[in-house]
């Protein structure tokens, strides 16, 4: 019989079969192989259901009523499943943008109508400017997303958890995209006959100059794929052969000059330079050691070429922008390591780089770089890079960077292996660290062309005080535990969901970070090819923020002040690394346990844990939560104990950890206590560290240092019109403005003491 469907918005429409074909046929589809019988049987026993009703008009949910009873019918239970699912999940969208509307509309609202400083979530992220047009409109399509992720694309029961702060999905905007977070880049392969951005190609690099404007190009050309950051894991290796190349040309220029080197002699001299590999073998070309003024003459234009181009490097990346303009590429440069002539003048250079700052000697905010530590490379007075290290202190007293990685400490030193810096572990300027490796056993130690999948975070401090003092008599850890294991199961299946995402993703999709062989394997992939067989080399990780509130709900001290509680604190943190090994060796996949960052995350989950609980002393009576395992920033404890407490966390979070020293005054005045701190770190195993002090700039004058009320050099005061610049750092990375943090950064920045 002929009859009209009656639409969800009222509409009456006539009856077209070929539109339920098609929603069969989605339902196949999410299963099994397509199968066109099979589709046409569960068609035509729902049309028969559908005359059977005999009435005229038919509400859509009918119809699909109908469908599902088909499916059961002729026994396809997993289609049906799926089909069941995938209804629930438009409803619960359906339900969430017409009950949300108005909040939803609300918020877009005042991205368009109100300043930055007015509203907390245009400051989400610190890098962007939420008043500028582009970050304006990074922010309406990050809103929208999440509101579409939350509504289309989670499982129930994992959108319900992180709407009510149980857990937290982290760049939830970005989950329909099915990018990834981050990835340590090997340049040596992008620069081995050039590559493709996309918009052209760029030819093999041939001097030090053109090898660091191709590596800013690659950090941005890769952040356009992710969501995350960039790290470069080896710059001083990989830009020692653009050394070399620009020595070779001044040298033979040089020597032109100096000597009549025609015919024969040139031809010689050419087959000579072709040979030499290290900076250190021209002193032995045989026939011209007389000539050692020509070397010298030419090593000293090649050190002031590579400084100009390591000067470019820093200033690209603070200018160059990434995702639509909205924000400079987040990049991240680990070297120190290589101690040959060529890796040295890299490392030198690009340190005196950052310490010059930039065109009005401000402090460059990128690329994070961080010093990679190491005994017998540069640790000790006697260690061929030991200069490094020195001046490495030097600049990060001055500018804060670098910040400094430890691959002495046993967590780090077990992948090491002497000649092979691609096992030297790396980390992203944040804090995130991949070289473990348990689905590809090969590649167990090894950094390069990896990164981090997607993170989720864990509440733990709700999880505190729901069965801690606050609520109870005694504390419950049996309780604890259960719930927090319930939680990570959860986590690990909305992971696993995001995974799949990412793998359904094509190299196409992704048109640098696999089409340019970026990601580990990916060079060996079609353009079609779905991603499962190479993202298998990241990791899935799962998080925590508070455990310092989560300590004083179960305990009433934190870790800082209570031994007994710092022992719990490792209890609770090795269990949960503990369940995320299991779930490594259950799925074969790399899941891996992070220790925070807090930039947003920690003012959302005390927002809402304040509307549940109210305010609770030392737990949710402020704005933030602390930063992962840290002791609280109002603690008043010294460095060594500080960086004691922490250590016993750091092998823990496999999946990344930072540690900061918090300092009062001008420390580039004394710079023996500053690699007194450095040092400390190490010898408690710190993995990954950094030293906070102040940083402030008069935009006026130029005066870099400590500013109060008035410029010590101009003696300006401070103004709303113009500001003193405060330069602090956030999550790893620094912050040219306070006026960028959100609330509850605002709030942990001021509460910070020194550490003496």
């Amino acid at each position: 019989m002929e009859f009209e469907i009656i639409k969800r918005n009222g509409q009456v429409v006539k009856f077209n079969p070929s539109k339920i074909q098609k929603a069969i046929e989605k339902g196949f589809h999410s299963v099994s192989n397509y199968d066109e019988e099979s589709i046409l049987k569960v068609l035509d026993l729902t049309i028969q259901k559908l005359n059977a009703l005999n009435i005229n008009k038919i509400e859509i949910e009918r119809i699909q009523d109908c469908v599902e009873d088909a499916l059961v019918e002729l026994g396809f239970v997993d289609v049906y499943k799926s089909f069941k699912s995938y209804r629930q999940k438009r409803a619960m969208a359906r339900d969430y943008f017409t009950s949300g509307q108005h909040r939803l509309l609300k918020t877009l609202e005042d991205f368009g109508i109100k300043e930055a400083n007015e509203v907390d979530e245009k400051r989400e992220n610190a890098n962007i400017n939420g008043d500028s047009a582009m970050g304006m409109m990074l922010k309406y399509g990050s809103t929208l997303s999440k509101a579409y992720t939350t509504s289309y694309c989670l499982d129930r029961e994992v959108a319900k958890a992180h709407n009510q702060g149980d857990i937290h999905i982290h760049d939830m905007d970005f989950y329909p995209m099915g990018t990834t977070t981050c990835n340590q880049i090997p340049l040596d392969k992008l620069f081995k006959g050039g590559f493709n951005t996309g918009h052209g190609f760029l030819r093999e690099p041939k001097s030090i100059a053109s090898y660091a404007a191709l590596a800013a190009i690659a950090i941005q050309s890769n952040q356009n794929d992710q969501h995350g950051g960039q790290s470069i894991p080896m710059f001083d290796y990989y830009m020692a052969p653009g050394v070399l190349l620009s020595f070779k040309k001044n040298y033979r220029s040089i020597l032109k000059d100096y000597v009549d080197f025609t015919g024969n002699h040139q031809a010689e001299l050419d087959v000579l330079l072709e040979k030499i590999n290290r900076l250190e073998d021209l002193y032995q070309i045989d026939g011209y050691e007389d000539l050692k003024v020509i070397f010298d003459k030419a090593l000293a234009l090649t050190d002031r070429q590579t400084y100009q181009a390591m000067e470019g490097i820093v200033h690209n990346l603070n200018t160059m922008h990434s995702r639509a303009g909205a924000q400079v590429p987040f990049s991240s440069i680990n070297f120190g390591t290589d101690t040959s002539l060529k890796g040295r003048m890299v490392s030198k250079n690009l340190i005196l780089a950052m310490e010059a700052g930039l065109g009005n000697h401000e402090t460059a905010i990128f690329p994070i770089l961080i010093f990679k530590v190491k005994e017998g490379i540069n640790y000790f007075q006697e260690d061929p890079n030991y200069d490094l290290f020195k001046l490495s202190i030097r600049c990060s007293s001055k500018r804060m960077f670098p910040n400094f990685s430890f691959i002495d400490a046993p967590f780090n030193l077990q992948y090491y292996k002497e000649g092979r810096p691609e096992t030297e572990c790396t980390y992203m300027g944040c804090r995130t660290r991949v070289i473990g490796n348990t689905a590809v056993k090969e590649h167990d130690g090894i950094v390069v062309g990896r990164g981090n999948l997607s993170f989720t975070s864990v509440n733990l401090v709700r999880l505190g005080i729901k069965h801690g003092l606050v609520l109870n008599k005694e504390t419950d850890l049996d309780g604890f535990y259960k719930e927090l294991f319930d939680i990570m199961d959860l986590c690990k299946k909305q992971l696993l969901e995001r995974y799949r995402v990412q793998c359904n993703k094509k190299v196409k999709n992704f048109p640098f970070l696999m089409q340019q062989g970026v990601w580990l394997g990916s060079e060996k992939l079609g353009v079609n090819d779905t991603l499962e067989s190479v993202l298998i080399e990241g990791t899935l990780s799962i998080g925590f923020i508070g455990l310092a509130e989560t300590l004083i709900a179960l305990t009433g001290k934190h870790h800082g002040e209570d031994e007994a509680s710092q022992k719990l604190g490792v209890e609770i943190i090795t269990k949960m690394r503990e369940r995320c090994d299991d779930y490594a060796t259950e799925t074969g996949l790399n899941f891996s346990l992070l220790a925070t960052p807090a930039e947003g995350l920690s003012g959302r989950f005390i927002k809402l844990d304040k509307e549940i609980y109210g305010e609770i002393k030392h737990i949710t009576d402020k704005e933030y939560y602390t930063n992962s395992f840290h002791v609280p920033v109002y603690y008043n404890i010294d460095a060594y104990n500080k960086m004691r407490l922490e250590a016993a966390y750091h092998p823990l979070t496999n999946a990344g950890h930072i540690s900061y020293i918090e300092v009062d005054g001008d420390l580039s005045n004394n710079l023996e206590a500053f690699e007194k701190l450095v040092r400390i770190m190490r010898e408690t195993n710190i993995g990954y560290g950094a030293i906070n002090h102040p940083l402030d700039r008069d935009p006026v004058c130029g005066y870099n240092g400590i500013i109060h009320d008035a410029c010590p050099n101009c003696h300006r005061q401070e103004t709303s019109e113009m500001p003193f610049e405060r330069i602090r750092r956030i999550t790893g990375y620094l912050v040219g403005t306070l006026d960028r943090f959100n609330n509850a950064k605002k709030a942990e920045e001021h509460d910070r003491v020194k550490h003496g």
